[in-house]
């Protein structure tokens, strides 16, 4: 469990990134931390729905969807694949759907937005690599802290 409050560890290590506030916690875990995953893609999820399937071991998805406000990028059934699968978040710089189920959903998950529409899957996009959206660059192997305060990136994990 994360009991560590990101006003705290910004109080604690000024040098953090902070994400832009623009996203809204949607998962049934508010506060969630990890070393981090990415995706990038626009509009199609197939490598979201690939990444859920395998062991997540704690980390935190990241998936760049481009902002997209168009389409729900991730859903009750991969949410629910995510947590059976240990992943302990997902930050998706597009949208979701379900998401009254997703709030019941044991896995931290921070979007945009909620859209019906579910996405295309052409097979298209690219892990593992940086990504850069609201006012950050996030790489793999970076720590992802998030609560209802906000999203913060940190190059190591940090002592708390």
């Amino acid at each position: 469990m994360f009991t560590v409050a990101t006003p705290d560890i910004c109080d604690t290590y000024p040098e953090v990134q902070v994400v832009e506030p623009i996203f809204i916690n949607f998962g049934g875990i508010e506060a969630f931390h990890g070393p981090v995953r990415t995706i990038k893609c626009f509009e199609d999820n197939s490598l979201v729905k690939q990444a859920v399937t395998e062991p997540g071991e704690g980390a935190v998805l990241v998936v760049d969807a481009g902002g997209s406000t168009r389409c729900a990028m991730l859903g009750d059934m991969l949410a629910e694949q995510a947590a059976g699968h240990g992943w302990a978040g997902v930050v998706m710089y597009g949208c979701v759907r379900d998401v009254d189920v997703l709030a019941e959903t044991d896995l931290g998950i921070q979007a945009l937005g909620a859209h019906p529409r579910r996405s295309e899957k052409r097979g298209e996009g690219t892990r593992d690599i940086p990504v850069t959206f609201a006012g950050v660059t996030i790489s793999p192997g970076h720590w992802l802290y998030a609560d209802n305060n906000g999203i913060l990136i940190a190059n190591q994990e940090l002592k708390l």
